[in-house]
């Protein structure tokens, strides 16, 4: 990654909806330019979607979680990819992440009330897979999911020096 394409991906965060013509524009370079630069980082992986950010407060899920589960460590259980699997079939589980430490997995979900967050949890628990279920309640968000600060890091390597 280059300026450019720190350049392209502030732009793209802060205005989604701009176009390729209108980007050329703002940066000063051809529109083939920034198409391509665009297809690169798409294909790269540095870019992994345009779809519109969702908030789960909005939709009526005000209620976070975080939930680090021990996993039955039995190969006849399947493991990380059946918990995985079984987990990608609750609309409430945002994303499970296999950790080191006490637990296992940690897995962000969403619920409308304290009370429904049992419910839940009751979903996680249906598979034998899982022995255990440890459960945080988040009270505020003081810094959201981020990546722009790291990949202007990528593209300013003095960001990162330490004087």
């Amino acid at each position: 990654m280059d300026q450019l394409d720190g350049s392209l991906i502030d732009l793209f965060a802060t205005d989604p909806r701009v176009g390729v013509l209108e980007a050329s524009r703002r940066l000063g370079v051809a529109r083939g330019t920034v198409q391509a630069r665009l297809d690169k980082l798409t294909a790269s992986g540095v870019i992994t979607g345009w779809g519109p950010d969702l908030s789960p407060e909005a939709l009526g899920y005000p209620v976070t979680a975080f939930l680090t589960l021990e996993i039955r460590q039995e190969p006849s259980q399947g493991g990380h990819d059946t918990v995985g699997d079984h987990l990608a079939g609750i609309a409430e589980v945002l994303e499970a992440h296999t950790i080191t430490g006490a637990g296992d997995m940690l897995v962000r979900v969403v619920a409308r009330s304290n009370t429904d967050l049992q419910r839940v949890i009751d979903r996680v628990l249906e598979t034998t897979s899982i022995v255990r279920c440890s459960t945080v309640i988040a009270l505020a968000t003081q810094l959201p999911f981020r990546v722009r600060p790291l990949a202007r890091t990528v593209t300013d390597p003095q960001l990162t020096q330490h004087g």
